[in-house]
């Protein structure tokens, strides 16, 4: 499944909001076809961790690497900001989020949604653009969907073409942020549906989520942050069926129990 070369690298990272520290040095590896979840109670980092490796924020110290190549760095501390808009832009085009609150445009129909970025960003052919879209969207479940706008769909079907959008750019990896959390309970099992195909795929992910039982069933790997640092994380069988750490028991337990 993996090869020698991770698809994303991250090491002792570190991101703060003024003073308050929200990651303190955490380590996440991705190799290619690995479904990495991160999981912790709300304020741990996970959302933060994620848009930090998309370069969405910028971090305060430590290494992103992608495909083994190091992002570059200009300035130190609070003034630390990439240094190569066009290795920005490479990194951002092949790391596809996938958002919780689906981010569609509301004045395109889903179609025109999924053709934008990479006829925009990558100047792709049109007729290509066209073909892939309408392929992607036949894979999300929602083929039929290709020309009505966004407001005319329900919260399940937004994020499956938020989904589509996201594999339309062809990326290396998905990085989905509580791509559940703002469903519905029926409108969740469509969206997590379509991730589990997606990890029977092997396509590489890391997958920032509430719902553990999507995490014990996809993941190869499972990364529990507590308070902006890694307090465990294992293979899914051994996180959650015999965590070492009290906290990742407590967290389980309420999670369990909610």
């Amino acid at each position: 499944m993996s090869d020698t070369q991770p698809v994303i690298e991250i090491r002792n990272l570190h991101k703060s909001y003024g003073t308050l520290d929200v990651l303190k040095g955490v380590d996440i590896t991705a190799q290619r076809g690995d479904v990495v979840s991160l999981i912790g109670s709300s304020g741990s980092g996970k959302s933060t961790l994620l848009r930090c490796a998309n370069l969405l924020e910028d971090s305060q110290q430590g290494e992103i690497v992608f495909k083994g190549e190091p992002v570059v760095w200009r300035g130190a501390g609070m003034s630390r900001r990439p240094g190569d808009t066009k290795q920005v832009l490479r990194i951002r085009t092949n790391l596809s989020m996938v958002f919780q609150q689906f981010n569609l445009w509301a004045h395109m129909t889903i179609l025109q949604n999924v053709m934008e970025a990479p006829l925009t960003v990558l100047g792709r052919d049109r007729a290509e653009v066209e073909e892939a879209a309408r392929g992607y969207l036949d894979k999300v479940g929602i083929g039929d969907k290709c020309d009505v706008f966004p407001a005319q769909l329900s919260g399940g079907q937004q994020q499956r073409a938020a989904i589509a959008r996201a594999l339309c750019m062809e990326p290396e990896a998905l990085l989905f942020d509580e791509p559940t959390s703002a469903l519905d309970p029926e409108l969740e099992q469509e969206v997590v549906k379509v991730i589990k195909d997606l990890a029977a795929e092997g396509r590489t992910m890391i997958i920032v989520t509430h719902d553990m039982k999507l995490a014990h069933d996809v993941s190869d790997h499972v990364v529990f942050l507590h308070q902006g640092l890694v307090e465990e994380e294992g293979a899914p069988e051994t996180l959650f069926g015999a965590p070492k750490s009290e906290r990742l028991r407590g967290f389980l337990s309420a999670t369990h129990a909610a």
